[in-house]
């Protein structure tokens, strides 16, 4: 008996703000899936940064340099302003794909709305400080206490319920906390209960994202990741700390397996 598909899962990674580490937590994103069997397709709305494009640029350059075959999930990039081919490329990339990985500008853009409507899973990552904490919500500035939700989150709320009312589906929204030990014990805690206060509020999950750590940068310009040990020679304590932090980070992501999915890090 043939095996049915798999239903296709669309993770959006979205935030308004730049520097929270995005485009490399849905690359780190797309190859963890890839390498694990399944087939991942990328799309990269920022036509002016194209961090994800040129990161998987560079990933294809060391394959055709190396020889080697790395996991490499299949990706475009639209330009930005064509409504016609942002649908055709959401057509081609879909299908045959068991997941579709936007990376969204970090600023307000009409398509990166449409794919969050879209999107089965929704990943924003923000640092831990109150000045990403801002997008989503606000603080009273002597309690820190959570006063209200922010404009960004209003958005999601009612990208969510356009999406439940149209097919009946709940978009699972992440929030990923990105970089957090470089943050004061104080502010921390503060970041931290002010988040947990949201959550309940508005209705996203909380999990641990990637640290600021330099090997992600010196992983860019050859477009490798955390997956490709047998790239980096002898490994360091920084790369196996960083290679939990991806395992924990996939697992808290819960996204469904496709069938015959291997192991992560087999």
């Amino acid at each position: 008996m043939t095996e049915a598909p798999n239903p296709l899962h669309v993770i959006v990674f979205a935030n308004e703000k730049g520097g929270t580490g995005k485009s490399t937590t849905a690359v780190h994103t797309a190859i963890a899936l890839a390498s694990k069997g399944a087939r991942v397709a990328c799309l990269d709305l920022d036509h002016r940064q194209r961090t994800m494009g040129r990161y998987l640029d560079n990933r294809l350059a060391t394959m055709r340099r190396s020889g080697r075959d790395l996991p490499m999930p299949r990706y475009e990039t639209h330009d930005g302003d064509n409504v016609a081919s942002f649908s055709d490329a959401l057509e081609r990339l879909s299908e045959g794909s068991d997941y579709l990985i936007i990376d969204t500008p970090g600023r307000d853009d009409k398509f990166g709305r449409i794919a969050i409507t879209n999107a089965d899973t929704l990943v924003t990552p923000m640092n831990d400080s109150f000045v990403d904490f801002d997008l989503i919500g606000q603080v009273d500035p002597d309690t820190f206490k959570v006063v209200r939700p922010s404009f960004y989150s209003e958005l999601i709320w009612d990208s969510r319920k356009r999406r439940a009312k149209a097919d009946g589906q709940t978009i699972d929204w992440v929030v990923l906390r990105n970089r957090m030990q470089h943050i004061e014990a104080r502010n921390m805690k503060r970041v931290s209960e002010a988040i947990d206060q949201l959550a309940k509020r508005v209705g996203f999950r909380v999990i641990p994202g990637l640290s600021e750590r330099v090997i992600y940068r010196e992983l860019f310009p050859k477009g490798l990741t955390m997956l490709d040990s047998r790239e980096f020679g002898e490994m360091g304590l920084a790369h196996v700390a960083a290679r939990q932090e991806l395992r924990e980070m996939m697992a808290g992501l819960a996204l469904p397996e496709p069938a015959g999915a291997l192991p992560l890090f087999a």
